[in-house]
This record gives structure tokens, C-alpha cells and sequence, in this order.
């Protein structure tokens, strides 16, 4: 998708703002950005992705009580080296299942046991059965055993509370939930978790040559991949999305969606329009509506970047503005918009996780501005280049497996570090 306009006059060329470093413009974006304050209660096994509003406090012991890691044989370490160790034969006085409730155990005997059941009372080891040689009736109805094995106390025997403890933290509020966090939650037996309601955000994009996937393309008209790739983005992102399509390049067009946007939004989110061509009327619409904070950010791709606000009756809604060229689009929402649905929702961890991997490539074109470039791991581990990296090759993005964040005036020579964003670090 291209976002290709009329060249600027020379007046608004010379009206443009410095570019902003990235640090400084997200700083901006956050100091003003708070969270929306909004929860709700989900139910754990569907949390998967929201952001927890609630801290919460293990009301048990996991495990509640000492139990078998294996299945074998539980006795007491002293009896068996009473009888000399290794070689030792102990009569079984009880069998002892997950879920059952055994008796103490007697002095000088085993209990066969299985994994997850309860070590009776007395017993200070289980040895795996693996370790052990089951002999005929002993006189209790359920044998005997040699130990076969060395046996020491607290052998394979999970301890009670040696996972969690009574009043322990568990999950703390701002974490946002995966599949681990939430099987820890039902560990401690939280049935439901109080989240942060999802971010409601209103998406449309600019521009009369947009024509959406499935429609014959006219003269001059392009698909609009941008609304699929953000919708994508959005959903990743815990967010409830209301499509307001395409929007005609027009200053009242563009005003009117705004106000429409602005009605039950918490965020407005535009692609196309951003730069200061004669038919880019984002900012003249925003300036209207309410009003604009940034506008040009020191990076590539990705460097036109609209953030302000819609004023109504309702209030206040935040609005962002990404350029229409796709990766861009991609680019600058990994960066900024995520941060910012973030924040809104309570998280306490707002900054991707970068990892230093060698490079594969060499990059002679060093620009003033930091880039991001689009790179793929290697069966090695090192950085693979895509080789065009133009902010309008969608397929750049496809193929990666993540970004390459290259400071300003950087070359890059083969083994050398660079800083790796990758894309599960980032949806």
C-alpha cells in the first residue's frame, strides 16, 4: 500500500517539526498516556493475553502436602540402612494411590506408592520402582521389596509448599498472562482473574486509491493490506476493534470519521495520510477535532508518526496516525502503538526484549536516521538480511523474525553484534 502523494509546498516543508529521537517521542507518548482504569473478571482458562489488574495471593500450599514424584516404594531412609543399604527386603504394609488418604507408616516396612499420591506420615524417601525387586507374600497380603539402590532421605519426595506458600504472591497486577502465568493461577486455584477490560480502538485507513481484498482494481488503485495487517496487530493485542473502513481523502471526510471514531473509542487508529502532501488531511483534521503532539520521528522506516487527541461531549480520545507504506505501518505500530495499548491496559513491562546476535550480512548504506530492518535467524543463530528493505515490501515483514534496531550512521559487518527484536517479543 502505498502512501505516495503530492509533493509538499515550500511553505509547509519549512513548517515541519524536527524529527524526534525515538526515546524522546515515546517518553511523550507515554507521560501522557494512563491506563483506562476499566476491569473486568475472566475466567482463567480464557485470560490467555490480558493484562492482570489484581494481584494474586496463593490462598494454599502447592502442593498441599509431601507427595511421590515417582512411582515406586516410600519408607524410612534409617530402616534400610538398619538392614545394611543396598540389598535390604522391606514387607509392604500399604498400597497408597493419587487421591487416597494413607495411614502412618509402620516402623521397618515400605508402602508401594504411585506418582502424585501423599507420602504417609514417617516415610522419608520414595525409591523409583525401576530400583526396586517386588518379592512374593511376606504375610501382609501385599509382598515385599529389595532396595536395589542406594537410598539417602527426601528422595524424590515433593515437599509441601515447595511450589507456593500460603499468602505467596503468585502473579502480580500489570503482568500480562500467557499459558504459564495462567496454569500457575489454577495451581493456586484461581478460577477467574480480574483483568484490565480490553482497549476499544476505532481503525480506518486514508486515501482514495484504496480498494479492499476481493474488489477489481481500478486505474491507479492498490489493495488495502494495511486494515488486515492492523486488525491482525490490534487483536494480538487484547483489543476490540471497531473497522470504520476506508476513509475519502477529504478534510470533511476525515473530520467526520474522527468525530465518529471518537464516540465510543478509547483509541482512534489511522493509517495513510501523515505525511504533508496537499491531499494528507489527517493533520488539519486532528488540529480541528483537538489536537497533535508529534509528527516526524527519527526512524526508517516509519518516520511520519501522528499522536494527539479527539476532543467531544465524551470526553477525550486518544488518536494515533501511522504512514500508509506497509511496513511502516507494521514498523511504527510494534513501536509506538503497542506501548500505548499497553499502558492503557495497566502493564508494568512496556519494553520489548532485545537479544545482541551476529550478523550474516554487510550493511554499507548507513543513515542518519535508526532503522529497523527486517532479518531472519539462521539455523546458526546468526542475522539474516532481507535484501530489499524498501518500507512499501510487505514481504519483507512476512518473512522475518523480527527487527533489527541499527543506530543512526551504522554499518554492519559479518559477526557483528546487533540488537535483535524478535516478533514474539512484539505481537
Amino acid at each position: 500500500m502505498s502512501d505516495a502523494k503530492p509533493a509538499p509546498t515550500a511553505g509547509a516543508a519549512a513548517q515541519r517539526a524536527p524529527m524526534l529521537p525515538m526515546e524522546d517521542a515515546l517518553q511523550r507518548l507515554l507521560s501522557q498516556v494512563t491506563p483506562l482504569g476499566r476491569t473486568e473478571s475472566v475466567s482463567t482458562p480464557l485470560a490467555r493475553g490480558r493484562v492482570l489488574a489484581q494481584d494474586l495471593v496463593s490462598p494454599l500450599d502447592v502442593p498441599p502436602y509431601d507427595n511421590s514424584a515417582m512411582d515406586g516404594y516410600a519408607m524410612r531412609a534409617a530402616d534400610v540402612s538398619a538392614l545394611g543399604g543396598e540389598g535390604a527386603v522391606l514387607p509392604v504394609s500399604q498400597r497408597v494411590a493419587a487421591g487416597s488418604v494413607p495411614s502412618p507408616l509402620q516402623p521397618g516396612t515400605a508402602a508401594r506408592i504411585f506418582t502424585g499420591a501423599t507420602v504417609p506420615e514417617g516415610a522419608d524417601a520414595v525409591l523409583m520402582q525401576e530400583m526396586c525387586e517386588a518379592l512374593p507374600e511376606s504375610g501382609t497380603g501385599l509382598g515385599q521389596v529389595r532396595i536395589n539402590a542406594p537410598l539417602v532421605a527426601g528422595l524424590h519426595i515433593r515437599r509441601r509448599g515447595e511450589d507456593l506458600r500460603v499468602g505467596q504472591p503468585v502473579l502480580g497486577a500489570g503482568m500480562r498472562l500467557n499459558a504459564a502465568s495462567l496454569g500457575l493461577a489454577a495451581t493456586a486455584g484461581a478460577a477467574a482473574l480480574t483483568v484490565a477490560s480490553r482497549p476499544r480502538v476505532a481503525l480506518f485507513s486514508t486515501g482514495d486509491e484504496l480498494v479492499l481484498p476481493g474488489e477489481p482494481l481500478g486505474p491507479g488503485q492498490i489493495y488495502n493490506s494495511n486494515r488486515t495487517t492492523l486488525h491482525a496487530l490490534l487483536l494480538a493485542m487484547g483489543c476490540e476493534v471497531r473497522d470504520l473502513g476506508i476513509v475519502p481523502d477529504s478534510l470533511e471526510a476525515t473530520r467526520a470519521a474522527l468525530r465518529d471514531a471518537a464516540r465510543d473509542a478509547d483509541l482512534i487508529l489511522s493509517s495513510g495520510g501523515v505525511s504533508v502532501g496537499e491531499e494528507d488531511h489527517l493533520k488539519p483534521a486532528l488540529e480541528c477535532e483537538g489536537r497533535l503532539d508529534l509528527w516526524q520521528i527519527a526512524i526508517k522506516p516509519g518516520k511520519p508518526l501522528a499522536f494527539g487527541e479527539v476532543t467531544s461531549q465524551g470526553g477525550r480520545t486518544w488518536f494515533m496516525g501511522l504512514p500508509g507504506n506497509p511496513v511502516s505501518s507494521f514498523v511504527t505500530f510494534l513501536l509506538f502503538v503497542r506501548p500505548v495499548l499497553l499502558r492503557l491496559q495497566g502493564a508494568t513491562q512496556l519494553t520489548p526484549r532485545g537479544f545482541q546476535l551476529p550478523a550474516e550480512f554487510t550493511w554499507t548504506k548507513a543513515d542518519k536516521r535508526r532503522e529497523f530492518l527486517r532479518a531472519k535467524l539462521s539455523d546458526a543463530g546468526g542475522l539474516q538480511l532481507f535484501g530489499n528493505q524498501s518500507s512499501g515490501v510487505m514481504s519483507s515483514a512476512a518473512w522475518a523474525d523480527g527487527l533489527i534496531d541499527l543506530p543512526p550512521g551504522s554499518t554492519v559487518e559479518p559477526g557483528q553484534l546487533l540488537r535483535f527484536l524478535p516478533f514474539n517479543e512484539l505481537f
